[in-house]
C-alpha cells in the first residue's frame, strides 16, 4: 500500500512537473510570438509609410509589391489605414500589434516606438525640409535632362541592351527578381536606362545598406572640416567607463566592422538584433551602444549594421548643435553639392539617422553618388571628400578575406550570391555599394563604369549581382576606360 500511494505521488509530481513546463514553454512562445508579430506590422508600417508619403508610389502597389511579397502565409494577415492628411500609417497583424509610422517631410518615414506622434512633430518642428529642386535642362549629371546616345563608341549596343534587358526578365517564377530600375553611366554619362511597372527616374527607391556608403561618405566630409578624426575613439558616455574595452573603438573601427561587439549574423532569425534595432528599439545608437565585446577591438571583421548606426551615432556627436542642425546636414555637406538632391535618410524615434537601412534616392541619383567614388570624391573641379579618403576606403580590412574596405564592398559576398553561382572573373578593381533585396551600386574604374540595379529580390538564387555585371561587361569589351 505505501508503494502505491509513493507511485501515486510521483505520477502527480511528474504531472505537476509537466503542466509548469508547459506553462513556461507556451508563455515563452507567445511572447516571442508577440514581439514577432510586433517586427512585422512595424515593417509593414514603415514600409507603406514610406512607399507612398515619400516615394508618391500607389498604395494598393506597395502593399502588393512591397509590403506582402514572398511574406510568409501566417503573416499576410493585416490590417492598414493611412491618415494623408495627418502623416500617419497604421498597420495591425492577426488582429495585434499595432504599430504606427509618422511621415515627415525631408526626414521621410519613423516608427512612433518608445515616443509619440506629437513628440515626433516637437523633434522636428525646427527642421525646413528642403524645397524642390529646379529641374534643370542641362546633361545629368549636371542636371535632368538624359539624352542615352543612339552609339558609343567601342560599345556592342546590342549586347548592352540585351544586358539590360535580361535584368528585368523573370526566368524562375518561384524566386521573382522584381527589377525596378538599372542605370549605366560610362565615362559621365547615362548611356542606358530602365524601369520596371509603377517605377521612373524620379521614383525614390530604398538602398538598404547602400546606406553604410552614404555614412562613409558623410564621415569623410567631417573629417574633411577637421570635426572628426579615423583614430578617435572613447566615442559613447557608456563606453568611458574606467577599463571599459569599448572606449578603445574608432571611427575607423566602425567604418571597417572590426568593433568586436556582440551583433549577430543579419538576417539570423526573425528577431535577429538588426531587426530588433530597427523595429522594435526607439534608439538604435542606444541599443547599438548597450552591446558587449565579442571579440577584442580589430582582431576580427563581422559586417554589421549596428557598427553603422553607431558609426551615426559618432556623427551626430561630432555635428553638434540642434537637432535641425543634424537633421539638415547631410544635404548641405553631401547631397546638394552633388546633385543628389532626391536623396532622404530616415531617422529612428530618437532622432539618429538609420543610414544603414533606410536611405532612400532616384536611381539617378544612386549613380551621381557612385560618380562621386568613380571620380576619388571630386564632383567637377570641387573637392567633397578628403584627398586619399576613396583609396583608404578600398583598402582591405583585416580579416575579411579581402572582401571588405571601410563602407565598400572589394567582392560580392557569398551571402548575397546564389548558391551555386556561375563561373564569371570580374574585373579587379570593381567595388561595389550593396544592400539587402539586391540593391547595388556598382563602380569599375578600369572601364570607367557606374552601374546602378535597384529591385525587390527576396528569395536568395532570384539575383545575382555578378552575373549581371559579366553579361553588361561584354557591351564595353573594346570601350576601355
Amino acid at each position: 500500500m505505501t508503494d502505491w500511494f509513493k507511485s501515486k505521488s510521483a505520477k502527480r509530481a511528474a504531472i505537476a512537473a509537466v503542466l509548469v513546463v508547459s506553462v513556461i514553454v507556451a508563455g515563452y512562445v507567445l511572447r516571442y510570438a508577440g514581439r514577432v508579430i510586433s517586427v512585422a506590422s512595424a515593417f509593414y508600417a514603415k514600409t507603406l509609410c514610406s512607399g507612398v508619403l515619400l516615394a508618391q508610389r500607389s498604395e494598393d502597389d506597395v502593399v502588393k509589391q512591397d509590403v506582402l511579397a514572398d511574406m510568409s502565409f501566417g503573416l499576410r494577415h493585416l490590417h492598414r489605414e493611412i491618415y494623408r492628411d495627418r502623416g500617419l500609417v497604421s498597420i495591425t497583424t492577426l488582429g495585434m500589434g499595432e504599430r504606427l509610422a509618422l511621415f515627415r517631410p525631408g526626414l521621410g518615414c519613423t516608427l512612433v516606438t518608445d515616443t509619440s506622434v506629437e513628440a515626433l512633430r516637437e523633434q522636428a518642428r525646427d527642421f525646413t525640409p528642403p524645397a524642390p529642386a529646379p529641374r534643370s535642362s542641362a546633361l545629368w549629371p549636371e542636371g535632368a535632362r538624359v539624352d542615352p546616345p543612339g552609339t558609343v563608341d567601342g560599345v556592342d549596343g546590342g549586347l548592352l541592351k540585351a544586358a539590360v534587358d535580361e535584368a528585368f526578365a523573370e526566368p524562375n517564377p518561384r524566386a521573382l527578381r522584381r527589377t525596378r530600375a538599372v542605370v549605366v553611366v560610362h565615362k559621365g554619362a547615362i548611356v542606358a536606362e530602365r524601369y520596371g511597372p509603377g517605377i521612373g527616374p524620379q521614383t525614390l527607391q530604398l538602398g538598404w545598406s547602400m546606406g553604410k556608403t552614404i555614412l562613409n561618405a558623410l564621415t569623410g566630409t567631417l573629417v574633411s572640416q577637421g570635426l572628426l578624426t579615423l583614430d578617435q575613439d572613447q566615442l559613447f558616455t557608456q563606453w568611458r567607463g574606467e577599463g571599459d574595452p569599448r572606449g578603445r573603438i574608432s571611427v575607423d573601427d566602425l567604418l571597417r566592422m572590426v568593433s568586436g561587439l556582440d551583433f549577430d549574423a543579419p538576417q539570423a532569425r526573425m528577431l535577429s538584433d538588426v531587426r530588433k534595432m530597427l523595429f522594435l528599439k526607439g534608439d538604435s545608437v542606444a541599443y547599438a551602444a548597450s552591446e558587449e565585446l565579442a571579440a577584442p577591438v580589430g582582431a576580427s571583421w563581422f559586417y554589421s549594421s549596428g557598427s553603422a548606426s553607431l558609426l551615426a551615432g559618432a556623427m551626430r556627436a561630432a555635428i553638434g548643435g540642434s537637432q535641425a542642425r543634424y537633421f539638415s546636414y547631410p544635404r548641405r555637406a553631401l547631397f546638394e553639392r552633388i546633385g543628389m538632391t532626391s536623396a532622404v535618410i530616415e531617422p529612428d524615434a530618437a532622432g539618429n539617422f538609420l543610414a544603414p537601412a533606410f536611405a532612400y534616392a532616384t536611381a539617378r541619383d544612386w549613380a551621381r553618388f557612385g560618380q562621386l567614388y568613380l571620380n576619388d570624391g571630386m564632383w567637377r573641379d570641387k573637392r567633397i571628400l578628403p584627398e586619399g579618403w576613396v583609396k583608404n576606403s578600398l583598402a582591405p580590412t583585416p580579416h575579411s578575406n579581402g572582401q571588405y574596405g571601410a563602407g565598400l564592398w572589394l567582392k560580392i559576398p557569398d551571402f548575397l550570391r546564389p548558391p551555386f553561382p556561375a563561373n564569371y572573373r570580374l574585373p579587379e578593381d570593381a567595388f561595389y555599394m550593396l544592400g539587402h533585396d539586391g540593391q547595388m551600386v556598382a563602380v569599375i574604374p578600369s572601364r570607367q563604369l557606374v552601374v546602378v540595379r535597384l529591385g525587390l529580390s527576396r528569395r536568395r538564387g532570384a539575383w545575382d549581382h555578378g552575373a549581371f555585371l559579366n553579361s553588361l561587361l561584354r557591351a564595353f569589351a573594346k570601350a576601355g576606360g
